[in-house]
């Protein structure tokens, strides 16, 4: 009786692992794609063109955090993009200067992640995260900073001019485009493996039975077709594309001049509400719904769609540890706050 205990378990073991493997391997030729675990193979990934080194990362890290970058010194990076509540402000409209909104009423997109999406903005204008840096500084809406304000803040502190040395070495030029630059750099290092991850990479267990599900369902019902790669999105895709978003006229955004909209990842998706461009749906599982009627020209029910959400729950990673920096201290040369 013990024995045939025992080979039953066995048997029920050996079912769920080759269950989980088959699962996985689905969610592959759906074109799903694990954040690696090899730190070299991770490396590639996120610096391709081997910029990344220990000393901008820690310099850029200041710099996405300091509000003297903006006009008002009051806005950093880190306001609309809160490393401590998913990488987004968590309101519908992105609000800067002045108290200004954006005047499209577009919502601020996680950093977390963003280094692995093909293009940046929601109209997929910047080719990458460096080059994305420029625009929110000079924005009116946003930080409201000429690049020559940004470069007289930063160059009349000492303690910046020579940590720019240590990091690209003494004849460095601390310009627009390397302050800039260097915000990007840490941007990339903003990656967070979830348990999805794991399972992807081969630990059957790192899902739960309901997650397992929610991701079958996820595929199946045509999601991944949009929210592939390693990001879960990331790419430029027609939107709407088979019947008209429900919120369409919340702001006036229509995407870059073919209509195409940034797919927005779905990596943390369960922190970074509200959802789409125009941040105007706050539930979860109406913004799966709304996705399958203007994507997919389908209705996902109500229990479909709470298998999906389950399964984005699993896509919850673990966030790299960033300390709060001390900045460099102001001196007589740098330029006052300017709030008008």
């Amino acid at each position: 009786m013990k024995m045939t205990y025992i080979i039953g378990v066995s048997v029920l073991a050996s079912s769920m692992l080759l269950g989980a493997s088959d699962l996985a391997q689905k969610a592959k030729n759906a074109g799903l794609t694990a954040i690696p675990t090899d730190k070299a193979e991770l490396k590639k990934m996120i610096d391709p063109k081997k910029i990344v080194t220990p000393e901008r990362v820690e310099l850029g890290k200041k710099l996405y955090f300091d509000p003297r970058l903006s006009k008002s010194e009051l806005i950093s990076c880190n306001t609309c993009h809160n490393l401590a509540t998913g990488g987004v402000d968590g309101i519908p409209a992105a609000t800067g200067h002045k108290w200004t909104a954006n005047p499209h009423h577009l919502n601020s997109p996680t950093v977390y992640n963003a280094v692995f999406a093909k293009r940046q903005f929601w109209d997929g204008r910047s080719p990458d995260l460096e080059d994305q840096a420029k625009g929110p500084m000079q924005a009116p809406p946003e930080m409201a900073a000429a690049p020559s304000l940004v470069e007289a803040r930063v160059n009349s502190m000492p303690e910046y001019v020579e940590e720019f040395k240590k990091a690209y070495g003494k004849d460095v030029k601390v310009d627009f485009d390397t302050i800039t630059k260097t915000i990007g750099i840490f941007e990339r290092t903003l990656v967070t493996p979830a348990p999805f991850d794991d399972f992807l990479n081969g630990k059957a267990d790192a899902l739960s039975d309901a997650e397992k599900e929610g991701l079958k369902v996820f595929i199946d019902q045509g999601c991944a077709s949009c929210h592939n790669g390693v990001a879960l999105g990331g790419s430029m895709q027609k939107f709407p594309l088979v019947k008209p978003y429900k919120y369409a006229n919340v702001g006036d955004f229509k995407g870059d001049k073919n209509g195409m909209v940034k797919v927005p990842t779905l990596r943390n998706i369960t922190e970074t509400a509200p959802y789409f461009h125009n941040g105007a749906v706050w539930s979860l599982k109406e913004a799966v719904q709304i996705m399958g009627e203007t994507q997919l020209g389908k209705t996902i029910s109500d229990a479909d769609a709470q298998k999906i959400v389950t399964f984005l729950g699993a896509l919850k990673g673990r966030k790299p540890a960033v300390e709060y920096p001390q900045l460099p201290a102001v001196t007589a040369k740098t330029p006052k706050p300017d709030l008008n």
